[in-house]
């Protein structure tokens, strides 16, 4: 499909409804561990995952090339994916939707202090320092307030600040690696391969692998497999159409949104407090996403802004 130099209403509809798709996919993880261990979830939705890769690059055509060349940096990456879901569907084993997602979602502030000293084209603008400051000031507001607090753990909170430090670790490994010269799916299937076989592995070390398995806990199983496969091959169709800039600037969505959901779902106490520390992490996102426009901006190459959505 051509190349689009601005975002028009078929693409922010796409990625308001991909917005939609990856906040719910909180809710599907915390459906998904009242039936099955949170570690052992997650690594049977890699291995599912990667079973929809494979069935896509059938049907598609597409081929992966690259991966021996790929080999360190590929297991490094998929290390990391294996620690950022181990992280994450722990913390929301013991923590509420909102609290996790406020500061799941905050994985552009520390990549973008991070991206600041590493990455050439990255420093932070006084717009994008702003932007920082006031998502940082947001998601310690999200965490000190007092309503909130009643439905979270301090302990799941913490495991989901370490999860977005992963998911950071994750978009500069496609940044400053060798993984970058792969394509999309190369990427995903290093990210699958890996942790399907890490966490299953190292799921029993975390408790029973069975618990009250039921539909709804199956529902969020398949529910967190399509995103982890088609969701992701949806986004990056979005990306090589409209500009990394604009896509980026619907980030601030997801936080939004995954607090809408827990508060649907599960009653999850949601006060004033917390919205305006919602808000203000939204702004802060927005600004540090957002971009000066270019003339002729150029899409990303494999793994530039290509994991910048997850879930």
């Amino acid at each position: 499909m051509e190349r689009k130099q601005q975002m028009d209403l078929a693409g922010a509809v796409g990625m308001v409804v991909f917005a939609n798709v990856l906040a719910f996919n909180q809710v599907a993880i915390k459906l998904t561990n009242a039936g099955i261990g949170p570690v052992f979830a997650a690594g049977l939705r890699s291995a599912l995952a990667l079973a929809v890769l494979g069935i896509w690059l059938l049907v598609s055509g597409r081929r992966i090339t690259g991966l021996r060349r790929t080999l360190w940096s590929g297991l490094f990456l998929g290390g990391l994916f294996s620690v950022e879901f181990i992280l994450l569907f722990t913390s929301l084993d013991l923590t509420s939707v909102s609290r996790a997602s406020i500061t799941f979602y905050a994985m552009p502030v520390w990549l973008a202090l991070v991206a600041h000293f590493t990455l050439p084209g990255e420093r932070l603008s006084s717009r994008r320092l702003l932007g920082l400051v006031l998502a940082m000031a947001g998601v310690g507001w999200a965490l000190a307030d007092p309503q909130s607090r009643g439905a979270g753990d301090i302990r799941g909170d913490l495991l989901a600040l370490l999860a977005s430090w992963a998911w950071a670790g994750i978009a500069l490994n496609v940044r400053l690696t060798r993984t970058s010269e792969l394509n999309a799916e190369g990427q995903l299937f290093w990210q699958l391969a890996v942790s399907a076989v890490v966490l299953c592995v190292v799921a029993p070390l975390f408790g029973p692998l069975w618990r009250e398995t039921d539909l709804l806990s199956l529902f969020g199983l398949v529910y967190g497999t399509l995103v982890a496969s088609l969701g992701f091959l949806f986004w990056l169709r979005l990306m090589g159409i409209y500009p990394a800039s604009d896509i980026a600037s619907f980030s601030f969505l997801s936080p939004v949104l995954a607090v809408v959901f827990g508060w649907l779902v599960f009653d999850e106490p949601v006060g004033p407090d917390f919205l305006g520390a919602l808000a203000l992490t939204a702004v802060g996102i927005v600004l540090i996403n957002r971009r000066r426009k270019t003339r002729a901006e150029v899409p990303p190459g494999p793994g530039q802004e290509t994991l910048r959505n997850e879930g």
